[in-house]
């Protein structure tokens, strides 16, 4: 007897991923479907814009190709490429205990909290920061157990509020800097205090630093592992954004911290790379030639992203009800709606439908209780942008009268 299919269930452990970057194109695609012209300011591509992977990153891949390394490769990776991940660390003063090469920089977020954390436990995570980790931790029955950066204090991580969250359960601290979605970066004040609180509770760092060559203004990025060899920590960095492949999904995690406190750890996040064979082989090849070629683009590439930043803060900052931090990397900037009792999410539905221009609720990302933000993306060229904002500016206006407030 034929029997129909009941609708299938899916895992609980799904009910709480959420993605707000990738999940507000939906709203998009409807504001398309009624005749607007779109302008995307939600997804951190460079490929999308004026940004081309370097040449000899692309013939590195190529030549890797042609000369048949296209079969499976070592799980951890190839030794050209850790001998310059290595040796890229070791300049940046980072003493390495491991490294392993996956696909992308978020393939190793996953394995490093995947390796560490049991269901129950919690992982301090940045409030804003990149919804990957609350994601992941989702997905593996922990709990992100968020932290407030200062938007008062050019959104550096609020010491005082890490120390207060952190329980019995808590196993590690997620800091990402530069910072995406805020544009922050940390002082080196500020990461010390990082290192004392993770010392004094047993705790380990992730640092994610995918944007550590892309800072404003003669500004020095500092990683938070060379400051101290003796506080576990694990580094991710890729291709993706300093050079411009995101597509590539070619990226890296570095352990640091003296082998006996990491060496289990460690094994544990080989048994997950041994599980899934390898990152892609041919493209690990580009990796030498990115850490050891000409970084000659990346001169180009800061100063598109100075002028747009610039343009970016003064055009939003001019905006009625709303003030923006100046960011001093990445490409992102994280204004405020200065509005009493407006839902981020609300505003951005509005705005979508009625500029289609493409921005991410601030609360995708995380946010103090009683404020709303959006995110916004600087990668696109300034006659764009200006037309971007501008839409917003006329935008808010509206939004005010609506409300009987004046602009």
């Amino acid at each position: 007897m034929k029997r129909d299919f009941e609708p299938i269930k899916p895992a609980k452990r799904t009910e709480n991923i959420e993605y707000a970057v990738r999940d507000i194109v939906l709203v998009a695609n409807e504001a398309r479907k009624k005749g607007k012209e779109l302008i995307f300011l939600n997804i951190g591509d460079p490929a999308q814009f004026d940004f081309r992977t370097p040449e000899p990153i692309i013939e590195a891949t190529y030549q890797a190709m042609c000369e048949n390394l296209t079969g499976y490769s070592a799980s951890e990776g190839v030794d050209e490429a850790i001998c310059a991940i290595r040796k890229e660390a070791r300049k940046a003063g980072i003493e390495p205990s491991d490294i392993y090469v996956t696909s992308g920089a978020s393939e190793a977020i996953d394995f490093a909290l995947t390796a560490l954390v049991n269901e129950g436990e919690n992982v301090l995570v940045p409030y804003p920061g990149y919804p990957l980790y609350t994601a992941i931790l989702a997905k593996l029955g922990a709990e992100p157990n968020p932290y407030y950066l200062d938007e008062e204090n050019e959104w550096q991580p609020d010491l005082a509020d890490i120390e207060a969250k952190i329980n019995e359960k808590t196993r590690a601290i997620v800091i990402i800097n530069p910072n995406n979605p805020t544009g922050a970066v940390y002082s080196e004040e500020t990461l010390r205090g990082i290192i004392d609180i993770a010392r004094r509770h047993q705790l380990v760092i992730f640092s994610d630093e995918i944007y550590d060559k892309l800072v404003f203004d003669g500004a020095k990025h500092i990683s938070i592992a060379s400051l101290d060899l003796e506080v576990p920590v694990v580094t991710f960095n890729g291709l993706s954004k300093s050079y411009l492949a995101p597509g590539f999904r070619i990226g890296w995690g570095i352990v640091s911290g003296p082998w006996e406190v990491v060496k289990d750890f460690v094994e544990a996040i080989h048994k997950l790379a041994r599980a899934r064979l390898s990152a892609s082989h041919p493209k690990q090849y580009a990796i030498p030639v990115a850490l050891n070629g000409n970084q000659g683009h990346l001169k180009e590439v800061i100063e598109k992203l100075e002028k747009r930043r610039d343009l970016t803060y003064e055009m939003l900052n001019d905006i009625p009800g709303i003030s923006c931090v100046k960011p001093k990397g990445a490409f992102y900037a994280f204004p405020r709606i200065d509005i009493p009792e407006v839902s981020d999410r609300e505003f951005v539905k509005e705005l979508i439908a009625e500029t289609g221009v493409v921005v991410v609720h601030g609360s995708g990302f995380g946010e103090k209780p009683g404020t709303a933000h959006f995110r916004v993306v600087f990668l696109p060229p300034e006659d764009l942008l200006k037309k971007a904002y501008t839409r917003i500016k006329d935008f808010m206006k509206k939004f005010l009268a609506r409300r009987g407030l004046r602009a």
